[in-house]
């Protein structure tokens, strides 16, 4: 089969359709993956081959206010935010998938939740879609704000996504989620196809001592984007007073001279091979991306979410109903909220049971090798 995946030019939507990508080269596809020019490298040095498509977030994001997000007033947030993920973004992805689509003719075109713009362009192109996950179905307003604007850039191009959830574009949902903790309203309404979410990162060694060591590990990250040196240092002044080691991932955007000096039992790294790391550690503190989320849930570890935007809240908030963590929220969020609430998650043996228990449902989840044997199929249903 020709297989084109395409996605949004971020991290967390990235890193989740790579496994299944390269399964199908492995098993003998010929994939392109299309995304923004600046995720190609990373996406080559995984060896597969790439396209562009598509514009980076910031840059879509300047396109409309000459800004970045943080730039943004409350009031203007949500509705930019709308915007750019539901018409302006879409939009850049379905005329630059055009030529690919017209010259590739691929036998299906892999688009993730985030990309209604390539699901828009394989359906005027007359070519079967599926739709790939990232994480939990957000419930939030602003998800509900970016799905009107997804169905009036469709609408406009001719393709009608009436229904409570538009980033499926009508096609097959590969979902990634486990379903104990997808949305029951999701999993009633899409045609859900179970995907085992599989961490993926880039090569790289392990921080030396990872592996053997005497205390409990506690790993601390905001993730790639949100680079937030005030809430980290916080986390970590709270992290350092417990009888633990902190291994804390940065980020690119944050400096030695934003975070400080670190107490001894403190490590600073800008990057962590963190799909490689999770099974070593005894306690995940991070922002709810869903990809740190997932990742955590995979290797059994109980969470303490501190969310800074985005679906962050509503995953931390499913993982506490779920009884798999803690969370403290900005206007909660002191040093010392921080080492309280890690003290007890360390020693909760049942929010650890519950953590187990998700690790073992998502082991039973259908593999990327296993949904890559069905793709024919899929595809011919799709049509």
């Amino acid at each position: 089969m020709r297989l084109i995946f395409a996605s949004v030019a971020s991290h967390g939507h990235i890193y989740p359709l790579i496994p299944l990508a390269l399964a199908a080269k492995e098993a003998g596809h010929d994939v392109v993956f299309a995304t923004a020019e600046e995720f190609l490298a990373p996406l080559r040095k995984a060896g597969l081959e790439v396209a562009a498509a598509g514009l980076p977030i910031r840059a879509a994001f300047g396109k409309l206010h000459g800004g970045t997000p943080q730039d943004l007033d409350p009031e203007q947030l949500s509705g930019t935010i709308s915007a750019v993920f539901g018409e302006i973004m879409p939009r850049q992805a379905m005329q630059d998938l055009k030529p690919l689509l017209d010259v590739i003719r691929p036998d299906l075109v892999v688009h993730e939740a985030g990309n209604p713009g390539a699901a828009v362009a394989a359906w005027k192109a007359g070519i079967p879609g599926l739709c790939h996950g990232f994480g939990r179905e957000s419930t939030s307003p602003v998800v509900a704000m970016i799905g009107d604007r997804m169905r009036a850039f469709a609408a406009e191009q001719g393709l009608d996504l009436s229904g409570d959830y538009p980033a499926a574009a009508g096609n097959r949902y590969l979902d990634i989620c486990p379903p104990s903790w997808q949305t029951p309203e999701f999993k009633a309404a899409v045609d859900r196809v179970e995907l085992r979410p599989v961490a993926w990162n880039e090569p790289g060694e392990l921080p030396s001592g990872v592996r053997y060591r005497k205390r409990p590990l506690v790993y601390l990250t905001l993730g790639t984007a949100m680079g937030n040196a005030l809430v980290l240092r916080q986390a970590i002044e709270g992290l350092a007073k417990l009888p633990v080691d902190v291994l804390v991932a940065s980020g690119p955007s944050l400096t030695d001279v934003d975070l400080g000096e670190m107490p001894g039992n403190v490590r600073v790294e800008t990057w962590v091979p963190q799909g490689d790391l999770l099974p070593h550690v005894d306690l995940v503190v991070h922002h709810g991306g869903s990809g740190t989320t997932l990742g955590a849930l995979a290797a059994g570890k109980v969470q303490l979410c501190i969310p800074q935007g985005a679906d962050q809240f509503t995953n931390a908030e499913a993982l506490v109903a779920a009884g798999a963590g803690a969370v403290l929220l900005p206007g909660d969020l002191n040093a010392d909220a921080v080492t309280e609430l890690a003290r007890r998650l360390l020693a909760d043996e049942a929010m650890q049971a519950v953590a187990h228990r998700f690790r073992d449902e998502i082991a039973e989840m259908p593999s990327p090798e296993s949904i890559v044997a069905r793709l024919p199929k899929l595809a011919e249903s799709a049509r």
